[in-house]
């Protein structure tokens, strides 16, 4: 059994869905990694040309998956096989697992007197509550597999939930997604955000800003409408599959880029009247960043987002997710602007440091070490 003083010199298995882009959870990933350098990277899919320099310095191992036909750009399409290619996984050697969910990752099977500790972005989206709109968006042969397929894939998601020995969620809101599909309690511990990596500007514009990829449940239809019809001047950067019709509908006061430089964005969030922020996150990484830069955020007040914004302070929401509610926050934004304080943001968005996250990860791995302990006791 492993103590908690235990956990710098324990073999560590950290295990993550797929490791395709850099996104929010491999962010979480280079944390970890962070914490336990010589941890052994396990994932279905690993494409390391699209990897951070530090992802690509961990050993990292694919299951089966990895080597079947495509599987680095339809990885999606192997999902019943994941379950199976998890459970292949050989893992007797490590004291301390840690699975990374969003996609299937925490179905390992571990040793008994191993700690396994999931770090869970979300359960998957597209079984639970988001599996009508998956399910409207597939072909007809996948709609027609899909009601038979899922039903099995829930059920081995709830079960592998229960081997896991502690769960953090990455905010309240996926904390509550938690205990409502696998009826698990969870702590919270937000993800790392790069926050010293952003400074407010003195120069600030008139212009709006929304960042984020552009696919359907981002909702940048939403935010391209009020801008169009408040005749605002706006700045909206992502690429996806949205990124035509959102250019060809743009308004003059609209530009529509599909990605910027680091130090492009830096300077967007610095400078603009506010971030717009529209879609139903499960933590949200963009508004946070804003808030580093001392600007303030009009966000959809669902979701993560009602863990990072302080509505009144260092920003404020909406509460329909309709271009008329966008619009009307948006004027009533402007007359709440006078009371925003920058330094209100920046205090805010400390909150979500690197080290913030790597006290809070250490103290629930220290907590469930010590459950585990009592139990066996």
């Amino acid at each position: 059994m492993m103590r908690p003083t235990s956990f710098r010199s324990a073999k560590v298995a950290l295990v993550h869905y797929w490791l395709v882009s850099m996104r929010g959870g491999e962010r979480v990933l280079e944390g970890l990694l962070d914490l336990f350098p010589g941890a052994d990277v396990f994932t279905h899919v690993y494409d390391p040309a699209r990897m951070s320099e530090k992802i690509r310095a961990a050993h990292v191992r694919e299951t089966f998956i990895g080597r079947l036909p495509g599987a680095r750009k339809h990885y999606q399409k192997y999902l019943p096989l994941m379950p199976m290619a998890l459970e292949e996984l050989d893992l007797r050697a490590y004291d301390l697992v840690i699975s990374s969910e969003s996609g299937p990752a925490k179905g390992v099977i571990t040793r008994p007197d191993a700690l396994h500790l999931c770090y869970c972005h979300s359960p998957m989206r597209y079984l639970w509550d988001h599996y009508p709109d998956y399910k409207a968006s597939a072909g007809r042969l996948s709609r027609m597999a899909m009601p038979a397929m899922f039903h099995r894939l829930r059920q081995w998601d709830v079960s592998s939930a229960s081997r896991v020995d502690g769960i953090i969620a990455n905010s309240s809101f996926i904390a509550r997604r938690v205990r409502k599909v696998w009826g698990r309690e969870a702590a919270v511990v937000h993800p790392p955000v790069a926050v010293e990596e952003f400074r407010p500007s003195a120069q600030v514009t008139g212009r709006y800003l929304w960042v984020s990829q552009m696919t359907p449940y981002k909702r940048a239809d939403l935010a391209l409408e009020a801008f169009n019809r408040l005749g605002v001047p706006a700045l909206m950067v992502g690429d996806g599959e949205m990124f035509k019709s959102i250019s060809a509908r743009a308004g003059p006061n609209v530009e529509v880029r599909r990605r910027l430089s680091f130090a492009e964005l830096q300077e967007a969030y610095a400078t603009c009247r506010a971030l717009v922020f529209t879609p139903e996150e499960d933590f949200g990484i963009v508004p946070v960043e804003a808030n580093a830069a001392g600007r303030p955020v009009i966000a959809y007040g669902r979701g993560g987002v009602t863990d990072s914004i302080v509505d009144g302070k260092t920003g404020l929401f909406f509460r329909d997710q309709t271009a008329d509610a966008l619009c009307e926050a948006m004027n009533r934004f402007e007359q709440w602007l006078p009371r925003f304080r920058a330094e209100d943001a920046t205090a805010n968005a400390a909150r979500f440091s690197r080290e913030a996250f790597a006290a809070g990860f250490l103290a629930a791995l220290d907590t469930c070490s010590q459950r585990q302990m009592q139990q066996v006791a």
